[in-house]
């Protein structure tokens, strides 16, 4: 076993990064990352973002593939295991350009018509597996978002867009996940968080944990949270996470 050097090598940490490892789309605290490095002497520890690659490296440090056996970027569909890149899958493959091209069209009608106190930029973000679709756009600022964060709940944004969503698309097989502060997913039915489990099926693991802030129906956490495989923990910030790392781990 690649892992036998931990006190637990049978067992596997699997977090969340916005909210969970990080304040959302900022940078992991040196805390956090102190953390993780006395965590990783107990037990094999992994992250799964819906993010890119590129994103996380942001937010977890350039050394990201140095300091975790596995990251699962894009839910798994892009993936590395002590820093070797596993095999990789994409959303457009499955899906095809001539139904993507409704789909993006109808949203792209839909965010027009939404009344907004600011808009910003990038409103769709095409991934290699998934969409995500933020209403105020996903170049707004920190203030930005939490702000509209604010907003969305009062007013349901997100809610009642993927409520339209799963009507007009019902037969396309498409599951929307609301995530982080100011967008949701769309993604192929079975490519949430639960993707990444594919990863570690036959690595031997008896017990593998999960941490994640939208452990909730509609979350982004939930599918790989109560899933049958994963022992779930709901987190309420980067804190939190390391609080109950310290009381489930001794650390």
């Amino acid at each position: 076993m690649s892992f036998a050097d931990r006190e637990q090598p049978k067992t596997l940490c699997l977090f969340d990064v916005d909210g969970t490892l990080t304040p959302a789309r900022l940078t992991v605290s040196k805390e956090m990352r102190e953390t993780l490095k006395q965590l990783r002497k107990k037990c094999v520890i992994g992250f799964v973002g819906g993010s890119d690659f590129q994103k996380q490296i942001e937010q977890l440090g350039d050394d990201v593939l140095d300091q975790f056996d596995f990251c699962f970027s894009e839910n798994g569909l892009t993936a590395y295991r002590l820093g070797k890149k596993l095999p990789s899958n994409s959303f457009i493959e499955w899906l095809g350009d001539e139904k993507y091209n409704k789909l993006a069209k109808y949203m792209l009608r839909y965010l027009s018509d939404i009344d907004l106190p600011v808009r910003r930029g990038t409103f769709i973000e095409f991934r290699k597996g998934m969409v995500n679709v933020s209403p105020i756009g996903r170049n707004a600022s920190t203030q930005e978002r939490n702000d509209y964060e604010k907003f969305d709940l009062e007013h349901k944004v997100r809610e009642k867009f993927v409520s339209a969503l799963r009507k007009e698309f019902a037969d396309l097989g498409l599951t929307y996940s609301i995530g982080g502060q100011i967008s949701f997913d769309v993604f192929p039915t079975g490519w949430d968080k639960t993707y990444c489990l594919n990863h570690v099926k036959n690595e031997g693991f008896d017990t593998i944990h999960f941490f994640g802030d939208k452990a909730y129906k509609g979350g982004n956490d939930w599918e790989i949270y109560s899933d049958d495989r994963t022992v779930g923990h709901s987190v309420k910030s980067p804190e939190d996470t390391i609080k109950q790392l310290k009381q489930l781990f001794n650390l």
